[in-house]
Parts: C-alpha cells; sequence; structure tokens
C-alpha cells in the first residue's frame, strides 16, 4: 500500500493536470532496452504526464521453484522481504513497523509477492529529486538485505495456517485444490501451500531459496514513469546494489519439466453442503511464448472470455438459465498453463449444465468461431487496448511482460494489428493443437455432488 505524506500530496496535485490527455500518448512511446554489467536487463518506458515512477523487478524465483513438500516457499519467502532490513554499513536494523513508517514519511512504497513464474518486488515513488533517491535507497536495502525475523515468521505461518483452514469451508476453494492438481499433475503449477507444507518451511529455506535466486544478474526490471535512460540506469543499479556480490558467471537455474498433456479424461465430484455446485472444467493450455497466442486470445474472447456476449453465456444463461455468469480463459506462462471454465449452478442443474459445455467448447474446437462473432470481438478487443495502458501500473504491467516472456519490443504497438489480423481458420486450428475436449478435467463440488459423474455417463 502506498502512504503519501502532505508534502508529497501536494506536489502530486500540481502535476495531475498533466495527465489530463497524457495518457493516451503511451503506446506511442518506444521500450528502451539494455543490459547493464551486472547482466540485469532493464526496460524503460519514459512517461512524463505525471511526476511519478513505477518499477517492478523480477526474478525467476516463482512457485515453479518450490522444493518437493514445500509449496508455498516462494509465496511467503517474497512477503518476509516486507517484514524487517538489517543492520548494515552504519545503518541501523529497521523491523517491520519502523520499515512502514519510513515509507510511509516518504510517500512511496515497496513490496514483493510471487506467482507461479516469478518473483516481483514493485516500487513506487514521486519522481522529485529530494524524494527518488531516497525512497530507491530503502528499496535498495529492502531487496538486498532482508532481515527474515523469526517472531514474524512464527506469527505469519499461523496466519497462514489459519487463512488456509477458512478457506477450505468454501466450495470455490475445494474446487481449486481438486482441479489444480488434475489438470497439472506432479508438474510444480498443481503443487498447493498447505498447513503441512507451511509447517515444513524454515527460515534457512527462505534464506537459502533467496540467495540462489535474486541475484543481480537474474533481474528483469520495468520502468515506467518520469524519468530519463540515464536516471533509469542509475535507479535499477542502485535498487540492486546490495544484493550479495555474485560471481563471474551467473550460473542457470536447473530446468523446470514442462506441463504433461492428459492422457484420459478426469471427473471429480466432491460433496459440499452449499447452495451453489461449483463447477471447473479444462485442461492444460499452452506456453506464453506460443505463437499461437493471438488466435488462441481472440477465439477464447468469442468462447468465453467475453462476459455477456461470450458463446458461453449464450448457451448456458440465455437459451438455458442454468448460470448467472460462465467464463473460460487461458493462463498461460513458462509453461502450459491450465485452459479453464467455470460456473456456479444449482446442484439439481450441474450435470445439464457440465453437458452444455462440454459441448459447446467441442463445437467450437471443431468448428471455430462464425464471421460475425470473430469481427465483434476484434472490434471489441482492438478498440478497448487504450483502457489496458491508460496508467503508469498498467503499463508498467505490460512492460513487465514483454520484458519477462521476451515478447518483442514493438509489442505494445503492433497488438490491435496482431488482433485484427487473426482469421477465422487460424482460431480454429490453434484451438484444435491446443484442446481435447475429450480429455478433460471436470470438478463439481456441491450437494450430492453427483452430477459430473452423470455428465460424464
Amino acid at each position: 500500500m502506498i502512504a503519501m505524506n502532505k508534502q508529497a500530496m501536494g506536489r502530486l496535485l500540481a502535476g495531475v493536470l498533466l495527465a489530463l490527455g497524457g495518457q493516451a500518448a503511451l503506446a506511442a512511446l518506444p521500450i528502451q532496452h539494455w543490459t547493464q554489467p551486472s547482466g540485469a536487463r532493464i526496460y524503460l518506458v519514459e512517461s512524463r504526464s505525471i511526476p511519478m515512477v513505477d518499477v517492478q523487478v523480477d526474478f525467476d524465483a516463482g512457485g515453479r521453484r518450490d522444493p518437493a513438500g514445500k509449496a508455498g516457499l516462494a509465496s511467503v519467502t517474497a512477503g518476509m522481504v516486507d517484514n524487517g532490513v538489517l543492520a548494515r554499513d552504519g545503518e541501523p536494523a529497521l523491523d517491520e513497523n519502523q520499515l512502514g513508517e519510513a515509507w510511509a514519511d516518504l510517500g512511496a512504497g515497496f513490496g514483493g509477492s510471487a506467482g507461479s513464474d516469478r518473483m516481483s518486488f514493485s516500487l513506487r515513488s514521486l519522481s522529485y529529486p529530494d524524494l527518488l533517491p531516497k525512497a530507491v535507497a530503502l528499496a535498495a536495502r529492502q531487496l538486498g538485505e532482508p532481515s527474515f525475523p523469526q517472531d514474524v515468521w512464527q506469527r505469519d505461518r499461523e496466519r497462514i495456517a489459519a487463512s488456509i483452514r477458512e478457506s477450505l469451508t468454501r466450495p470455490a476453494t475445494v474446487a481449486s485444490l481438486a482441479f489444480q492438481p488434475a489438470v497439472y499433475g506432479d508438474h510444480p503449477y498443481g503443487q498447493e501451500t498447505t498447513q503441512a507444507t507451511l509447517a515444513a518451511i524454515t527460515l534457512e529455506d527462505m534464506r537459502g531459496f533467496y540467495a540462489r535466486h535474486v541475484q543481480p544478474c537474474r533481474a528483469k526490471v520495468s520502468i515506467v514513469g518520469d524519468v530519463d535512460r540515464a536516471q533509469a540506469d542509475r535507479l535499477a543499479a542502485q535498487l540492486l546494489a546490495r544484493l550479495p556480490p555474485q560471481a563471474q558467471r551467473c550460473e542457470p537455474l536447473p530446468p523446470v519439466p514442462e506441463v504433461a498433456p492428459l492422457a484420459t479424461p478426469v471427473v471429480q465430484a466432491i460433496p459440499f453442503d452449499s447452495a451453489q455446485a461449483h463447477v471447473l472444467i479444462g485442461q492444460p493450455g499452452y506456453r506464453r511464448s506460443d505463437p499461437d497466442h493471438f488466435p488462441l486470445f481472440v477465439g477464447n474472447y468469442i468462447l468465453g472470455g467475453g462476459g455477456f456476449v461470450s458463446r458461453l453465456t449464450t448457451e448456458v444463461r440465455e437459451k438455458r438459465g442454468l448460470s448467472y455468469s460462465v467464463y473460460s480463459y487461458f493462463s498461460p506462462g513458462l509453461h502450459a498453463g491450465a485452459f479453464t471454465v467455470g460456473l456456479q449452478t444449482r446442484p439439481d442443474q450441474a450435470a445439464q449444465a457440465v453437458q452444455v459445455v462440454q459441448g459447446t467448447v467441442a463445437r467450437f474446437v471443431a468448428e471455430g468461431p462464425t464471421a460475425a462473432e470473430l469481427q465483434a470481438a476484434k472490434d471489441n478487443l482492438a478498440g478497448g487496448f487504450a483502457l489496458r495502458i491508460d496508467s503508469n501500473r498498467k503499463l508498467l504491467d505490460n512492460v513487465s511482460a514483454i520484458a519477462w516472456n521476451d515478447l518483442p519490443l514493438d509489442y505494445l504497438d503492433t497488438w490491435q494489428q496482431k488482433v485484427r489480423a487473426v482469421t477465422l481458420e487460424q482460431i480454429r486450428a490453434a484451438f484444435g493443437r491446443k484442446l481435447q475436449p475429450g480429455r478433460m478435467v471436470t470438478v463439481t463440488v456441491g450437494a450430492g455432488a453427483t452430477p459430473a459423474a452423470a455428465a460424464a455417463r
């Protein structure tokens, strides 16, 4: 959370008028890219509309790197970086409260998190010369010298465990916990943090994991805001400067195996006392680097990603009234993320809803969309592109995705063109290559939990 003092707020308000109309030009700003002597790769978009700088530093240290039996290690390690810094070079140690107060005094913020693929640290600060250097210096301490306090870990472990126990009272969580390992098998994407895996994680695990993965040579630093290239280069170097010195050669991390395709359909019907049955249907999808990305992206908008205008909504909601909402999405990453269809319905309607979804997906894979559906999807997606980059934060998300996935630097400039270039045949071919409707996971969680099994028969 970003706390902003009165002085910083006053300065920001002085620049607000600059933002009016300024964001429209963001897409035209080029992405500058270079590599520092440390090996850190820098990606910069200069955005002068407001006196603000947003930075994201990504490392190959996400959940896919969690060791067996210690799922959640990446996530809790990233979170612990927010809980204090060590005393070093004449600077005093800061506990979590002192660190929070220091960020509030600067009117800036810094924090870490971890997803399936990457561990990310985000900095936001005003760009004024009496504020930004102080914010970068504090972020450098937090990134390079986290204290990993034992008492805080004991407290947070109990809090997370309590949250896990509470989540198990919700049918949506139960459905997800069954769906993920069924889709991913023994791949790390299918690992879930449990009370048992939390109990196995020690501070030594965190320190070792952090030291192995969070190194300057592994960093991808995305910067958007009110700085030029020279300033951005100094900012990135200072931000990474307190990380432990690294060997001359950055040793590659061990490879992670690919997600295995499903050999047979999987059906799970889980009893649960709930008013609504929760249904998840899917299978491994595709990697973000796959050349089929745009046909799959546009095609899924038509199938189930376009809300009330999607094919699934028409079949499940409009024609049959089986669910208020039904959706589908791909979640591509460094490995084949899942294709997922989800809905909630009355338990007595679940079998019919599953059959309708399965039939709709199968027809779409076999036949693809109509010309009218494709044109409407292109118009909507291309026409709404500006909303994807209408703030520094959104633009940073896009730039960091380009950096992380090694996408072309002109990706944002050509995005609308690539969407509009997608053809009916490309969608049919891409869906045919990626989805096998007869080999999907179907999970139903609800009273009696017989619908999925009945639908499979």
